[in-house]
């Protein structure tokens, strides 16, 4: 069943802008790029009512959710919204009462904030909290955003732990099971700054039809049907397994080096769209379109 919601889904560090800063109010000219045409503009303009759309943050997989959540509550309300919440679910008994059931039922987005994918699944993975927002994001108008681990635990499996420097020796990467919102891709995030491009690798090469997505800091993926639109300042990377040729997998021990032939590997940018189904990236400032011919008067 094709979901009618929408994914949101942000590699991390998103520039918000740090309400914590006494001079933040002077120096907001700085931060106005993001306000005007950032991730969290892009939430709010793709909700279901826009500025009175009900948001709830969800601080589970933060160490420090007593931060992290005031902060989003701060650049949401910056930004307009008239009904950003902070909900902070620190067990399975929580995220099964009715009270938090009730509050996901009557949001129209809900915001993950980063921290451990891990205590994230483990935590909410099953519980009538995690049904309800999957049930209204496969059948509502609703916005699942997530930044870092909320990005990383949105597919069917996510990458829980790694080494970046040693992500093609067979069997670094961990992987299990997410929450689930998007089936056939791994996402991994604070992709560039890590250098985790291998991680993706492996991830792909173990089954080629999986979707590898690597999401910079302050860049992230509009997800709608099957067109991912690249949103934020910097850059995604996709990992397409589907053409594989030739691979050494399954004839080096654990801690070998991984041979790949043939993987494809698609970098967007700012606006720049990808369709899952055809497997096709569409370059939206590209040099090769075509330029307008001006035919001289005769």
């Amino acid at each position: 069943m094709k979901s009618k919601g929408k994914l949101v889904i942000i590699g991390g560090a998103v520039n918000k802008g740090s309400f914590t800063e006494t001079s933040f109010d002077q120096n907001v000219e700085k931060n106005l790029n993001f306000f005007e045409r950032g991730i969290l503009r892009k939430i709010i303009d793709e909700s279901k009512n826009k500025e009175d759309s009900v948001i709830e943050v969800i601080t589970t997989a933060s160490q420090i959710p007593d931060i992290v959540g005031p902060e989003y509550k701060k650049a949401f309300e910056y930004l307009g919204l008239k009904n950003c919440n902070i909900l902070d679910i620190q067990n399975r008994e929580q995220a099964n009462s009715d009270a938090i059931v009730a509050r996901a039922n009557a949001a129209d987005v809900v915001m993950f904030t980063g921290g451990d994918q891990l205590r994230l699944t483990s935590i909410l993975g099953g519980t009538r909290f995690h049904d309800a927002i999957l049930t209204k994001y496969q059948t509502e108008d609703f916005i699942y955003a997530g930044t870092s681990a909320g990005a990383a635990a949105a597919s069917e499996n996510m990458i829980y732990q790694g080494s970046s420097s040693e992500a093609l020796l067979k069997g670094e990467i961990k992987t299990t099971q997410g929450l689930g919102f998007i089936e056939n891709v791994i996402i991994d995030t604070h992709f560039v700054q890590r250098g985790r491009i291998g991680r993706l690798f492996q991830a792909v090469v173990n089954n080629p039809r999986t979707l590898g997505i690597g999401l910079g800091e302050d860049t992230g993926l509009f997800i709608e049907d099957d067109k991912m639109t690249a949103i934020g300042s910097g850059l995604v990377i996709i990992v397409d397994g589907l053409q594989i040729k030739d691979t050494n997998l399954t004839n080096v021990d654990l801690g070998q080096p991984i041979s790949i032939k043939n993987l494809i590997v698609d970098v967007l940018s700012m606006n720049d769209t990808f369709d899952m189904k055809t497997r096709e990236m569409t370059i939206v400032n590209s040099q090769y379109n075509p330029i307008p011919q001006v035919i001289p008067n005769s």
